[in-house]
């Protein structure tokens, strides 16, 4: 496992590993469109990419905003409709991402994505309350609501990761899924993050992220910043629930695996990356 001080060590160290080791990849579709007869749809691919960070405790929004450097305001703005409670589809920050007009050509006739993160964080209601667009329109609602079952309990969400983690800070169980056995039948846009793994030791919250893929121009920056802010709001809560604990707890690592870090043909001109 690779490790790195900082993010901007670890962007200058992929950066630098796109040149002397990605290999072109043509995949047949990318977000469900067919694309073998597309030769800019071509990636550049570093496979199994893996590297650890010590966030050395700190919570200081500024000092990760400087150092991950994501797009903002939009990543704070996100990382708030994310953690808002409301299973939001579509949202409102998505218009306000750099890439806002692709993202639009995957909402279907309802102007819905076929899945967001947040019904992902918070799938106990999620799909059954309408376009949702702000917290304000969910709250209370829940409570006339049958969750979704899986095979034989009801589902969990963010919130109960939360519960879990604030009074059992030990456990190996804080994970919460954002890839569902559905996505491996649906034909368009699928999850790149796989999971969310929370675990606490020493008195330092870990965090553990995995990706099935990542786009290392326009996505990379944006998810680690995203997972630290997401790191932090735990760590938040916990405290709220259990502060005689969580007073004391700091950030701990951040761990990323990437089994496809890739770029697409016209960013690997950019960056400098032979075709």
């Amino acid at each position: 496992m690779t490790q790195y001080r900082t993010f901007t060590q670890a962007f200058k160290n992929l950066e630098a590993r796109f040149r002397a080791m990605s290999k072109p990849v043509h995949t047949e579709r990318w977000q469900g469109q067919k694309i073998d007869k597309r030769p800019d749809m071509v990636t550049h691919e570093l496979l199994m990419e893996s590297f650890t960070i010590d966030l050395g405790g700190i919570e200081d929004l500024d000092h990760w905003r400087k150092d991950i450097k994501p797009n903002l305001p939009w990543a704070d703005n996100h990382l708030e409709e994310r953690v808002s409670g409301a299973p939001l589809n579509p949202g409102v920050q998505w218009k306000y991402w750099p890439w806002a007009d692709s993202a639009d050509k995957h909402r279907d006739n309802q102007q819905i994505f076929n899945h967001t993160y947040m019904e992902r964080l918070w799938p106990r209601f999620a799909g059954m309350l309408g376009r949702l667009e702000f917290r304000s329109d969910f709250t209370g609602l829940s409570s006339s609501l049958r969750p979704h079952i899986g095979i034989r309990q009801e589902y969990g969400d963010l919130s109960t990761l939360i519960d879990v983690l604030s009074f059992e800070p030990l456990t190996r169980q804080a994970v919460i899924p954002l890839y569902f056995p559905e996505d491996l039948l649906v034909e368009g846009r699928k999850p790149c993050t796989l999971l969310y793994q929370f675990i606490m030791r020493d008195d330092r919250l870990h965090i553990y992220y995995p990706l099935r893929s990542c786009d290392f121009v326009r996505h990379w920056a944006d998810d680690c910043y995203l997972a630290v802010r997401l790191l932090l709001w735990v760590i938040d809560e916990c405290r709220k629930n259990n502060p005689t604990v969580w007073d004391k707890i700091r950030p701990g690592t951040y761990t990323m695996h990437m089994t496809s870090l890739h770029i697409f043909a016209n960013d690997a001109i950019t960056l400098g990356v032979k075709r």
